[in-house]
């Protein structure tokens, strides 16, 4: 089963993965999509409020922000990791729990991304908007590192994000039943 997509004049076959036995949800990947990519980049940087730094979590969304960092006049995107690297000191830390992984996980920042974000106007960027969770711990790390947060994107807001008006997006993804139609 695929559920057709379109999104900034890309059309995508999306195959769809179970959560569990009444619930599908459409795998949307960016890796390896160059042209998805690019184009989802420039359609959401154009939506994209003033801001002087952007973040995302790992790992969907690096190819996605790195490509809108690209038509922007910035050098320098945030990353929340899903583990501490040897690297990362003085290290910020949210708790989350995303639809695609199942599981509670928890985000972190190095403290110099930390210092980077204080005081400046950050842009939370993500691939897929869904509960909500990985958007939430963004926006306490946000927080907790004294940013403020100007504007929450994604490509796709998918099942209850769509009604969300603290978001933007391109395009909605809705939830499926174990049959492939849209709940």
């Amino acid at each position: 089963m695929v559920y057709k997509l379109n999104v900034a004049g890309i059309e995508r076959d999306l195959p769809l993965c179970p959560i569990n036995d009444d619930l599908y949800i459409g795998a949307f990947i960016l890796f390896g999509d160059v042209e998805l990519t690019e184009k989802c980049a420039a359609a959401l940087y154009e939506m994209a409020p003033e801001h002087d730094v952007m973040i995302t979590a790992e790992s969907k969304g690096i190819p996605l922000i790195h490509a809108m960092c690209r038509l922007s006049d910035k050098n320098r995107y945030v990353l929340a990791r899903k583990s501490v690297k040897l690297y990362m000191k003085d290290v910020v830390s949210c708790i989350t729990k995303s639809i695609t992984t199942g599981a509670v996980q928890t985000l972190y920042i190095d403290g110099e991304d930390a210092k980077y974000l204080n005081g400046k106007r950050v842009l939370i960027v993500d691939d897929v908007i869904s509960t909500g969770g990985s958007l939430l711990s963004l926006e306490n790390l946000v927080k907790q590192a004294g940013g403020n947060i100007v504007g929450k994107m994604a490509i796709l807001a998918e099942g209850d994000a769509i009604g969300r008006d603290d978001i933007q997006y391109l395009a909605p993804l809705p939830l499926f039943d174990k049959e492939g139609k849209p709940l």
